[in-house]
């Protein structure tokens, strides 16, 4: 069983950075695909980027450009540096990951990311 929390989500201004952690318990981190999601308000769950055990990055149109996503495997983390946040990127952010040896899914709990001046 795969434990994840996440930190740094936060209220900032358009045209600002937050950087938002994921710390993984419980599991082999360094097989674990891991990835943010993002829950905006009235849409539908999306992928913002993903980070294989390979270092592979892909991101979603949301975050192309401006954010990166790295991980730590010595510390069992991965993180989403967001640059240049716009209104729209208000959501809740949820670490996922996930362990193709076992076929299972884990979620964070989530953390509130609002853009607003």
């Amino acid at each position: 069983q795969v434990r994840l929390v996440e930190s740094g989500g936060g209220l900032v201004q358009p045209g600002e950075s937050l950087r938002l952690s994921c710390a993984a318990s419980g599991g082999m981190f360094e097989r674990l695909v891991m990835a943010w999601y993002r829950l905006p308000p009235g849409k539908k769950r999306e992928l913002v980027a993903l980070i294989s055990s390979r270092m592979t990055e892909r991101y979603g149109d949301s975050g192309e450009g401006r954010w990166i996503i790295s991980r730590d495997n010595a510390r069992s983390t991965v993180s989403l540096q967001m640059n240049k946040l716009k209104p729209e990127d208000t959501a809740v952010y949820y670490c996922n990951a996930y362990d193709g040896e076992v076929d299972e899914l884990y979620w964070g709990q989530g953390t509130q990311v609002t853009v607003s001046s």
